[in-house]
Formats: C-alpha cells, structure tokens, sequence
C-alpha cells in the first residue's frame, strides 16, 4: 500500500498527464556508452536526454553498451546484430534509473506519444507503477518480451513513417543547412555511426555553431543521403527482396543491408547476410559464376567481390558474429584496420577457406 501511495504522490507531484508528460530526463541521466558520442542514440542520432524515459541499453557481443532512444531503435539494431535480452536495460520511469528490462512492467498504447513509433512503450519497475500510470493515461501493462515482440511487430511500419517525415521535411532542411553551413569538406565515410559524426560537427564545429534543431536534420542528411550521393543510395547498392533468406544460415538477409552480397549465376543468384557466409557458399559452387557482390562497409554500395579489400579479424560484429569486412580500396581497409584491431588486409584471391572457418571459432 505504501508504494502505491508513493507512485500516485510521485505521479501528481510531476504532473504526468497527456497534456504535461515530457519524455525528457527530469533529473541527471544515465548516459552509459563512451566517448563524446555517447549523447546520441546511434541508430538514429536522436538525443537521448530529450527521450530519455523510453530509452533502452544493451551490448553488441562483448562490445561496450549502446544506448537507444527508444525500444524501435532498440528493435532495429537487432535486425542487424545478436542482442542478448537478459542484457538489455531499460529507464524506470519513476525513479529515470536504468534496470533490467526483463523485470520491468510495460505501458503499451497509452495517450503519451510514441517515440520513434506510433504507439508508445514506457517501462516501470514496479507493477503497482505501471498499473497506475495506465488507469491514468490508458494502454495496457505488459512484459518486456511482450513489449519487444509489438515493437518488431510494427517495425515496418513505424519505419516506413518516419521515413516519409524525413524525406519530405527533415532531409530538406538538411540539405538547406548543409549547404549554408558546411564549408569544409567532410568524410563522412570515416564514421561507423551516425552519433559519432553528430559528436564530431558540435566537437569540431565542422559546420559552426548549431542548435539541436538544426544538428538533426543536418546530420539525418549528411548520413542517409550525402553519404550515398543523392538519388544515387537504390541504384548503387545490392537489392535483396524480403522473400530471399541466405543459403548458409538461413536468416532473411533484407534485414542485413548493411552486409549483404550476392552470387550470380546464368539463370539464377544468391545472397547472404555478410561476405563470409557468401565466401563459405563459394568454395563449394564456383562452377558457373557471372559476378559476385559485396556491401562496401562505409558507402554501402555494391562492389566486385573480386576487387574488393577485406579486414579480418576487427572489433565490428556482424549478423553473424565475426565477419570479413569489404571495402572499395586498400586505404580505407587498412585504416578501418587499425582503428578497430583488425589481423590483416587481403584481397579476394588471398581469402581461403581456412581463414573464414577461423571467424567462426
């Protein structure tokens, strides 16, 4: 009884209704990834602090921990990389600590708005919490796994969305900032994420001063359109229907574009979710091959497999787990190389057999 009573005091004493609940931290957040990107969420650069009540965190293998400004985005790196659940932690909306997110209670569906979705997923660690925040603002409690099964449920969707938003507002004011701000030339392929080259333009001031306003849409731009070249992102990079899973492993690979590549042959191809299930279906079917693509790791554009520069052995995860990393020259392999402790550089024809069973041990 006394902890109800203290949820409903906290809930009055903040006044958490419709109309004055703010997502945002109220108090100090816990911002638990490193380095001076750690502000931003890295799977669409929003910041954390101002969505700091859905924000979720987990780790990518024994990577450090990545921080998310929403359990979409959370749903959305899992697409591409293994995340253990029982790591995964989530903000408790009364206390803005970060706890497990498998003991946690869910609101699912009530009148606050959703963050990067349209329906709204806010966690709470105790039950009483969530059941009061819920006859208060409607929704339904639910669990974690319940809470993460609906936030893949309506992936597509909420993705296909928030894309329209971009393309007809946020990548034009983009573009406008862009082009009246950025007066030196930025490589925006040194960047594994786009909240490092957020972390870069406020640090560096690549582009003068912004506000937060403007340092989204700019980043959103320079990230998910200049990257690319405009107009240029389809064309250039490998198409993979959604029907088409990898012959080696079985996963659905639209869900990996970052990693695709393909096979070709005659009447028929193949793709896979990374370059080294392609070259583990390689040695065993070379018979008959026209061409064969790889994902280049920064552009993500399509590449000659056999002209292609590859990084063994680095600190960047795969879909599955250690992966032979393409990309377009030997410079940018052999710095991504340093840069994330890779064991060497080859080319396509030094690749053997005995070097992707390595990966995998």
């Amino acid at each position: 009884m006394l902890k109800k009573i203290l949820a409903l005091l906290f809930f009055f004493c903040v006044s958490i209704y419709a109309d004055s609940f703010t997502k945002s931290a109220t108090t100090p957040p816990e911002l638990v990834q490193k380095g001076s990107q750690k502000e931003w969420c890295p799977v669409c650069g929003m910041k954390l602090e101002a969505y700091y009540k859905t924000s979720h965190a987990a780790k990518i293998h024994d990577h450090p921990q990545r921080q998310y400004c929403s359990i979409r985005c959370l749903a959305v790196d899992m697409q591409e990389f293994k995340i253990d659940t029982n790591d995964v932690q989530v903000v408790d909306v009364v206390s803005q600590k970060l706890i497990s997110a498998k003991d946690a209670f869910y609101v699912v569906g009530s009148d606050v708005q959703g963050t990067m979705s349209k329906v709204s997923k806010l966690a709470f660690k105790d039950k009483e919490a969530a059941e009061d925040f819920n006859m208060e603002h409607g929704g339904e409690v639910v669990s974690f796994e319940k809470a993460l099964s609906m936030a893949k449920a309506s992936l597509d969707a909420d993705v296909a969305m928030v894309q329209m938003k971009k393309e007809k507002q946020i990548y034009p004011m983009g573009k406008k900032i862009f082009e009246k701000n950025c007066k030196k030339e930025i490589d925006i392929n040194t960047y594994l994420q786009i909240n490092e080259l957020k972390a870069d333009l406020v640090a560096k001031k690549l582009c003068g001063e912004l506000a937060e306003q403007e340092l989204q849409p700019l980043s959103l731009y320079m990230w998910e359109v200049k990257r690319f070249g405009e107009g240029a992102s389809k064309q250039d990079t490998i198409q993979v229907t959604k029907d088409e899973k990898c012959p080696v492993c079985g996963m659905f690979v639209y869900k990996y574009p970052k990693w695709a590549a393909q096979i070709f042959y005659k009447d028929t191809h193949f793709s896979f979710d990374g370059a080294k299930d392609m070259m583990k279906y390689y040695f065993d079917h070379k018979d008959g091959i026209s061409k064969m693509l790889v994902s280049d790791y920064y552009s993500q554009k399509a590449l000659d497999a056999t002209k292609a520069f590859y990084v063994i052995g680095s600190d960047v995860y795969g879909p599955m787990g250690n992966e032979l990393i393409p990309f377009a020259t030997q410079k940018e392999a052999s710095a991504f190389s340093m840069d994330h402790k890779g064991h060497k550089v080859i080319g396509f024809d030094a690749i053997t057999k005995e070097e992707i069973e390595k990966l995998d041990k």
